[in-house]
């Protein structure tokens, strides 16, 4: 109080470290984003200037040979650009609203690639797409997130198979690999893979399918090897220029087989490509960690206090015995507050809740269950009754449930042992390594 009056300041409180995290990252993204223009304006500037001297000498040179007006020639091209939009090509392309061209469309829509040389002319279809793209993003990028899901399940169960094949072959265990007498068959929880290894096969599968289809488009759009890897890496990374597009001349030698692969070639490189993003993100965020461990101040560390004087604050992290304790305490029946006013006690579990209105329904606990104290002779009220039998209330309304719902419910969260989440982040949390709450 004598530090507030002498200084007529209020002390700042440190950042939360979420906070911190989040304003590092907003930072280091500017940062990235004034670097990545101030590279890219010194490569393409120059040509972009030559470009548009180019392109005057040749208006020029038009319009003196064929004795054109040049307004009259900027009209032509201006409605071009309008018939440019339109899909209308000056060398012969394919039909752009046929069913294959608008499926070709669709496509690109829902997997958010959007290459721009096919848009909606017409109000209805503008209208229609706005809804369309809504639904169709979403179930899509959920579709994608369920790949990376099924990768690291796939890798978790490969890093159990070969574990237990070296135990059988070294003779520990019996061949038939015993599971844990909780019946657990399919539990996960001790085969996480590293997020290092995951985007190592990530980024090995996104490479092999990059050559591939560039392979193919070389040969099919006779595009040079390095426009093919700039078209996959535009195309798998959902950003779309449109400068590129794949399958669009009228007339292909084995032009279904083409169409086919490189539709697929498409929807592996997105699910790819997508998924890798999703795990260097958890490295990224891993770095933004530890630049704010060592952005903390050497005298706090040596007093072994992190967050005590720092410019940011630590949340506290939940351990796995902390976690075990509120496992253990969630249907635990225990009285919500002790200062209560008399005769509105209440307690609860997961599952059921009383009141009590009257000062004899008040009394000790006896295991962890209010039992009120009664005269002799007095007859047990309902209250008392129902807090003796909560326990067996609780059950019994469990098993009422479960009959309701034809058997035991379970939670799709707790599958293989692992947490419940949709979205990348929320998929990959408690599945990896580096992201387990045990660490």
């Amino acid at each position: 109080m004598a530090q507030r009056k002498a200084t007529g300041r209020r002390p700042k409180a440190p950042i939360n470290e979420d906070n911190a995290r989040f304003f590092l990252l907003a930072g280091l993204i500017l940062l990235y984003l004034l670097c990545g223009a101030a590279i890219f304006s010194a490569l393409e500037h120059p040509f972009e200037l030559r470009a548009r001297r180019l392109w005057r000498q040749q208006l020029e040179n038009f319009t003196r040979r064929y004795a054109v007006h040049p307004r009259a020639l900027r009209t032509l091209l201006r409605q071009y650009e309008e018939a440019n939009g339109a899909g209308i090509r000056v060398d012969a392309s394919r039909p752009r609203w046929d069913f294959s061209g608008a499926f070709y469309f669709v496509g690109t829509v829902v997997s958010t690639i959007g290459f721009g040389m096919t848009t909606p002319a017409t109000i209805a279809g503008k209208i229609f797409l706005i809804f369309y793209g809504l639904i169709g993003c979403a179930a899509t990028i959920l579709f994608f997130n369920l790949f990376l899901e099924r990768i690291i399940t796939m890798l978790a169960y490969i890093m159990r198979w070969c574990h237990e094949r070296r135990l059988r072959c070294s003779g520990v265990g019996d061949a038939s690999g015993r599971r844990d007498a909780s019946g657990e068959e399919d539990s996960l929880e001790g085969w996480k893979p590293s997020v290092y290894y995951v985007m190592l096969i990530l980024g090995l599968a996104s490479i092999v399918i990059a050559c591939s289809a560039s392979t193919l488009y070389c040969s099919m759009e006779n595009w040079s090897y390095v426009d093919s890897l700039y078209f996959c890496f535009v195309a798998f990374s959902t950003i779309g220029f449109g400068d590129l597009v794949s399958s669009q001349r009228q007339h292909y030698e084995s032009q279904e087989a083409y169409r086919l692969g490189n539709c697929l070639f498409i929807v592996m490189g997105v699910c790819c490509i997508y998924s890798l993003f999703n795990v260097i993100s958890i490295i990224i965020k891993q770095t933004l960690n530890w630049i704010l461990e060592k952005s903390v101040r050497p005298r706090d560390r040596r007093l072994g206090s992190r967050s005590a004087g720092g410019w940011w604050k630590r949340r506290p992290r939940r351990t796995a015995a902390h976690l075990g304790r509120n496992r253990l305490k969630r249907n635990a029946v225990r009285p919500l507050s002790s200062h209560c006013p008399a005769g509105r006690q209440r307690y609860a579990d997961g599952s059921a809740e009383t009141v009590y209105d009257s000062e004899t329904d008040g009394g000790a606990l006896t295991v962890g269950v209010h039992v009120g104290r009664r005269l002799s002779g007095e007859m047990i009220s309902v209250n008392e009754f129902m807090v003796s039998n909560k326990v067996s209330l609780a059950l019994l309304q469990k098993q009422l449930s479960e009959t309701a719902h034809q058997g035991p419910r379970q939670s799709y969260g707790h599958q293989n042992g692992f947490s419940q989440g949709v979205g990348a982040l929320a998929i990959m949390n408690n599945r990896l390594q580096e992201t387990s709450v045990d660490r």
